[in-house]
């Protein structure tokens, strides 16, 4: 805590701030890209009576509805424009790099270096047009079935809706996925991530003035409150711990004389995160359960056949869903790691440059030993993960009260946006702190 309470402090040099030109410009961009989507947020789908749609939203209080609306920032409870938020994207994501594992073309287009990452990006976007439109439809087909007893939540149903409800729908989440991109570029920060973020971040105070309500009114007891706000911080506490923890691995490099003059014989580390996934995991678990609770949230038939027994074992706080969830969890850990650090590639390179791990051999030996040890440092993050983001759905399914903004998953996601965040302006400050010193040593050199 204390490191990073320094970096926080070293990175908020207001001194240096002031003279970072580039990074203020970055952050401009990101604020304001940032403010556009909150006002999409608030644009709604023509020919929906907002005043019956909210009726019905309130009536739906509690499980599917408050986790759909969590990822939406809220759009989903507003039915705007941006009611399917960047889910779209990041489940076509999902199913890309899964066909990325297993097709040997997919594959060897990924290892063409950037020409191969473009084409990937492509079909990603593809995907996430078929995969919007699809629940565009359904969105569409299943807010002509809702109605209050003020009458149908859409004014005047038919082909012209479905199909302006369906452009509408397409059009923000295409958009957001382009925002989000230009945010990672010109701005600070994941772009998709800060998305998710900034909705979950808007609704926090609004969260917790109901809670407080609640608890006036007698809802939630004063005592529940107080426990939930303790819990929050030590979750947030824990969650900083063991994002910044690592397993540091001492790789030794030999010496080589070179002319009269001998080179290297220094030590490094090999900084092994102890979850190296990051916040992707939940991200990925909540968007694949999200697809069938939207379908089934969404149809008029919910209730009845099969679409209500997937609403009835896979609603949150169900034993089946939390099941799921946590397998979910672990799979998508040990997946996403495999993805972002490859063992042999990383032997081979140690190799390359002659650098070795006391006690390891090069090569083979290397690369098994460091596939053994991210494997047991994934099962910990992973059981992190798991434990940081079920066991406040347990407290919710004991009390339905409590909103879905003080979970896990919504306290990993802000924290762990926050850091990288943070983590980034660091970066972006130390690399101006060395350009000025580059500078002023030129301008010393030309004097002499």
């Amino acid at each position: 805590m204390a490191s990073a309470a320094e970096q926080l402090a070293s990175t908020f040099n207001f001194g240096a701030f002031a003279k970072a030109t580039e990074l203020k410009k970055r952050l401009w961009f990101t604020l304001g890209a940032l403010v556009i989507y909150r006002i999409g947020t608030y644009i709604p789908l023509p020919g929906i009576d907002p005043t019956i749609l909210s009726d019905i939203f309130e009536q739906q209080r509690g499980g599917l509805t408050d986790m759909l609306n969590l990822f939406s920032g809220g759009a989903l409870e507003r039915m705007t424009i941006f009611a399917l938020n960047i889910m779209p994207y990041i489940s076509a994501a999902i199913i890309m790099q899964l066909m990325t594992a297993v097709s040997p073309r997919l594959e060897a287009l990924k290892k063409e270096g950037e020409a191969g990452r473009k084409k990937i990006n492509q079909y990603t976007r593809y995907g996430t047009v078929l995969l919007a439109t699809v629940q565009g439809y359904g969105i569409a087909v299943g807010l002509e079935g809702m109605a209050s007893s003020a009458g149908p939540a859409v004014i005047d149903p038919g082909f012209f809706f479905r199909a302006t409800t369906v452009i509408s729908l397409v059009g923000g989440t295409i958009f957001l996925m382009w925002l989000g991109e230009q945010i990672t570029q010109r701005g600070v920060g994941n772009g998709i991530s800060l998305i998710i973020f900034s909705g979950i971040v808007a609704n926090l105070p609004v969260a917790l003035v109901q809670t407080l309500d609640q608890s006036r009114t007698g809802a939630i007891s004063p005592a529940l409150v107080l426990f939930l706000l303790i819990m929050a911080v030590a979750v947030i506490a824990f969650i900083v711990f063991v994002e910044r923890a690592q397993r540091r691995l001492v790789v030794q490099y030999p010496k080589r004389q070179m002319g009269n003059k001998m080179f290297g014989g220094e030590s490094s580390h090999l900084p092994l995160k102890l979850n190296t996934a990051g916040v992707i995991p939940p991200i990925f678990a909540s968007s694949i359960l999200l697809m069938p609770l939207t379908i089934a949230g969404f149809s008029g038939g919910a209730t009845q056949g099969f679409l209500g027994t997937i609403t009835a074992y896979l609603g949150p706080g169900q034993p089946l869903y939390l099941v799921v969830y946590v397998a979910m969890i672990v799979f998508f850990a040990f997946f996403y790691t495999a993805i972002v650090f490859n063992p042999a590639d990383t032997a081979d390179n140690l190799k390359k440059y002659g650098g070795f791990i006391p006690g390891i051999r090069p090569g083979k030996n290397t690369a098994d030993y460091l596939d053994f040890v991210l494997t047991r440092l994934t099962v910990a993050g992973a059981a992190y993960l798991a434990i940081v983001c079920i066991l406040p759905e347990i407290l919710r399914a004991q009390n339905a009260a409590i909103p879905f903004y003080f979970g896990g998953t919504s306290l990993l996601i802000v924290v762990s946006v926050t850091m990288d965040t943070v983590a980034q302006i660091h970066s972006h400050l130390l690399a101006h702190q060395y350009e000025g010193l580059i500078k002023k040593s030129k301008l010393r050199g030309r004097r002499r």
